[in-house]
């Protein structure tokens, strides 16, 4: 007789070297590589634009009062843990986070930016996830398309609050305490580089996010589109 499968634990991940990324998604083991400069330009830059007013102690511009870090790993439950590219909490739910790991306080705010390795994960297994433990904010940024997406959750569903090129000048929640922001600071930081074929996609309407080949993704039409994570 077949052993019966063995789900995967955050120890399982600690066996791993430090230079792999990988996560736990229903007690599967997944990895995947590293990100193309896009991506990561795009995450160095919106780190700095979040972490500048909200959680530098020595910034009095700004409203302070979080903690805003890249790829931290975030245990949901003892066989999903993720490591998104950029989590913030309040600081009255987690008073700090040095020398913790995994941290298990649910973020409030998450970010995902999207690679062609990740996207589907991001959209749907992490979207799914995210909403089912509560987490009050989702964005989806996709360097390639220049565009955000910004969710909350309402009543176990994402409700979309908005969608931006990097045309938009907008206070998006739940950083909107600041002046409007002219997004194409964030949003056009990889615009000079070139692609490689795997990364085109067909634009997307100026405004909207990019279409998605999945139906369960998460997909943005209207200001009150809806999507409820499955039981």
């Amino acid at each position: 007789m077949e052993a019966a499968h063995k789900l995967k634990t955050y120890e399982d991940l600690l066996d791993l070297p430090e230079d792999v990324h990988a996560e736990l998604h229903a007690g599967e083991l997944v990895t995947q590589p590293g990100g193309l400069p896009e991506h990561g330009r795009v995450q160095l830059r919106l780190g700095r634009f979040i972490a500048g007013p909200f959680d530098d102690d020595d910034d009095g511009g700004g409203p302070g009062g979080w903690w805003i870090l890249p790829e931290m790993d975030i245990r949901f439950t003892r066989h999903d843990v993720t490591r998104p590219d950029l989590a913030g909490w309040r600081r009255a739910r987690l008073p700090s986070p040095e020398g913790v790991r995994p941290i298990d306080v649910v973020p409030d705010w998450i970010c995902e930016v999207l690679s062609p390795s990740n996207a589907r994960r991001d959209r749907v297994f992490k979207a799914r996830l995210y909403a089912q433990h509560g987490v009050p904010f989702y964005w989806l940024i996709d360097p390639a398309e220049r565009t955000l997406e910004a969710y909350v959750l309402k009543d176990s569903q994402w409700l979309i609050a908005g969608t931006w090129d990097d045309t938009a000048v907008a206070r998006v929640p739940p950083f909107e305490d600041v002046r409007a922001t002219d997004w194409k600071a964030v949003l056009s930081a990889a615009a000079h580089l070139t692609l490689p074929p795997c990364c085109t996609r067909r634009s997307a309407t100026p405004g909207s996010a990019p279409a998605c080949t999945s139906s369960s993704a998460l997909m943005p039409a209207r200001r009150s589109a809806s999507w409820r994570p499955a039981p």
